[in-house]
């Protein structure tokens, strides 16, 4: 019992994790309508930039700060100059520019950090174990489950509760109307792109510790991500919790009982949910996004 406690609590731990990964590309896939294969190379960066800041400075809280900040700026500079374009175009030239970036971006960290593995130390004070219930477990994987927690229900309050969601929802819907309103739609895209670029750079930082840096890891998060906002429906946030909750708990028990299926096992899921309800388990259909 003990052994499977430990699981849950890995799995749980995992899916917050997940969460970080996967909820950027929920926001640009789901409200935006637009499908960023580049998004598994902004959580690699993340990751990448944290691992500089940590090599310069030893301050694990600084880089937590400085990726977010350099994924945002970077998705600005690919929202302004090249994606802007194609919201009126179908998801395929969305995909085929997207992935051409995500090439670009795994050439490029290849080039500047060499693609060996790194494992991140965690942050002091978080380095070591707390027992609960008599077993010593890592102390950081229950900060990623805390703050993970603390940032989906943050995020569902500003979607659901605030006007800026009301007005990015509003955008995605009928953009026409809202900049009949005086809002400037285009603006708001941008920032929700950026948004979006910013929690993968998160989930970077945060991830290096725990599952480390290597090469391919964007394509491994991008696969994960994508496997999330699919099953818990495009668009919703509360989708992507629970498919997080769903998938990184069958992923992480699935490794240790049934390790030569466990990431079949995920697809198994994905299918099953889609049969059941195509649009996921939380989605909504709504018809393609106007363009801005």
């Amino acid at each position: 019992m003990d052994y499977v406690f430990v699981q849950l609590l890995n799995g749980f731990s995992f899916s917050l994790l997940l969460f970080f990964a996967a909820a950027g590309l929920s926001i640009t896939f789901g409200l935006l309508n637009l499908a960023n294969l580049a998004h598994g190379g902004f959580y690699m960066i993340g990751g990448y930039i944290a691992l500089t800041v940590l090599a310069v400075t030893k301050n694990f809280w600084l880089a937590l700060i400085i990726a977010p900040v350099l994924l945002a700026a970077l998705g600005a500079l690919m929202e302004l100059g090249f994606l802007r374009k194609l919201y009126r175009r179908d998801h395929l030239d969305q995909v085929l520019l997207t992935l051409g970036f995500a090439y670009l971006i795994w050439d490029l960290s290849n080039w500047i950090w060499g693609g060996d593995p790194y494992l991140l130390p965690a942050p002091s004070g978080l380095d070591g174990t707390i027992k609960i219930l008599g077993i010593n477990y890592p102390m950081y994987r229950l900060a990623v489950l805390a703050a993970g927690l603390v940032m989906a229900l943050m995020l569902l309050w500003v979607e659901a509760r605030t006007r800026i969601g009301a007005i990015i929802r509003a955008g995605v819907s009928d953009p026409d109307m809202l900049r009949a309103m005086g809002v400037n739609v285009s603006l708001v895209f941008t920032l929700t792109f950026c948004f979006g670029a910013a929690l993968a750079g998160l989930g970077g930082v945060v991830g290096a510790p725990i599952i480390g840096l290597y090469r391919d890891v964007d394509f491994e998060v991008l696969m994960l991500a994508t496997v999330v906002v699919v099953v818990g429906g495009l668009g919703s946030l509360r989708g992507t919790l629970a498919s997080c909750l769903l998938i990184g708990i069958l992923d992480s028990l699935g490794k240790v009982y049934f390790p030569d299926f466990s990431l079949v096992s995920i697809y198994i899921v994905m299918v099953v949910v889609l049969m059941v309800r195509p649009s996921g388990l939380f989605g909504l259909q709504r018809s393609h996004i106007s363009g801005h």
